[in-house]
């Protein structure tokens, strides 16, 4: 059991690291470093220099390799075959999953450690998956859950797989980030499970309504924050990097987001206050309150300041480890309620 749980503990970690990896891939537009997927330019180890993807006469290309063809378009490899001294078209054909056509090394390194990094994390979640299956008779949840996590990764990756080929669809990458939170919280459920001790704590019908608003708001900020990210990438591109006039004509959403974080802030700090004064012994909404603090200086300095660096990445992680957080104060939370359930019965 203690050695499940600090799998359980790795695995969240990885995921966390897989979230970094994803805010840093959006941060600096690398979504599409890698054209294709799984690999990189039909590479398992792309290039490293856009030489490399020019076509080359008297060399061996493997079937799915990607050349770079007159700066305009990617041309696919058919088959396996060696090259002569001239391009023969019938060997090769346009990818045309999407007409995004740009080698930028940078993002295509960027792109590739963030998949290497999700392809490592589904190691763990696998060896829980397997070995979850020893404890159904004792807890059929632990079973079911950690199935359900490898389930989760698997459509992780195969979501992945969409956002590229629909060349970075907004709605596509919110979702992408939603499973990402569930899969987070499915860990958590197996951290807990596996506990051999707890602390003292105490049950309140009012807190437990609370803290679940506050996790659904949570989440909906998240995916307001997803939609004001997709207007900035929008204004970058019409333009440039005049970081100033990114917000200059905000959406709706944005207006929306910077309001509901007032709303999320107002009810956290009720939720601390009904901690401390009925002495309830959830300590972890200290960090919540933390957590929503550091949320509302990297949106300030991302509003007043022009996006300094790091700041938008920052603000998607914390949202993140915040919702951790709430999760596992709603697992602490449950656990009393069924306790006393079991009381009574």
């Amino acid at each position: 059991m203690k050695n499940f749980r600090t799998l359980s503990k790795t695995a969240l970690v990885l995921i966390y690291l897989v979230i970094i990896a994803g805010s840093v891939v959006r941060m600096t537009g690398s979504g599409m470093g890698c054209p294709d997927w799984p690999k990189c330019f039909g590479y398992y180890i792309p290039p490293t220099h856009g030489s490399q993807l020019l076509f080359k006469p008297n060399h061996s290309y493997k079937k799915g390799m990607m050349i770079l063809l007159d700066s305009e378009q990617f041309m696919v490899a058919k088959k396996d075959f060696t090259t002569t001294k001239t391009y023969d078209a019938n060997n090769w054909e346009l990818y045309s999953t999407h007409n995004y056509a740009i080698y930028n090394p940078v993002h295509t390194w960027t792109e590739y450690i963030n998949r290497l990094i999700g392809a490592f994390s589904g190691l763990p979640i696998l060896i829980l998956g397997i070995w979850s299956v020893w404890f159904f008779k004792k807890n059929k949840w632990i079973t079911i859950i950690a199935l359900l996590t490898l389930f989760g990764m698997g459509f992780q990756a195969w979501l992945g797989k969409t956002v590229v080929d629909s060349n970075l669809a907004p709605y596509k990458i919110t979702v992408h980030m939603v499973m990402a939170l569930l899969i987070v919280a499915f860990i958590l459920y197996l951290i807990f499970a596996t506990k051999t001790s707890f602390k003292l704590q105490k049950y309140h019908s009012f807190f437990h309504t609370l803290l679940v608003i506050g996790i659904v708001l949570t989440l909906i900020q998240i995916v307001l924050g997803t939609q004001v990210r997709q207007f900035v990438d929008e204004q970058t591109k019409m333009m440039g990097y005049e970081k100033s006039l990114w917000l200059a004509q905000p959406k709706l959403d944005f207006y929306i987001h910077r309001s509901t974080s007032i709303l999320v802030l107002i009810i956290n700090v009720y939720l601390w206050f009904i901690n401390r004064k009925l002495n309830l012994g959830y300590h972890k909404i200290n960090l919540v309150l933390g957590c929503i603090l550091l949320e509302v200086f990297t949106g300030i300095m991302m509003y007043y300041f022009d996006f300094p660096f790091l700041s938008q990445p920052l603000h998607l992680v914390i949202a993140s480890i915040l919702f951790g957080i709430q999760m596992y104060i709603l697992l602490e939370v449950l656990h009393q309620k069924r306790t006393i359930n079991q009381v009574i019965a």
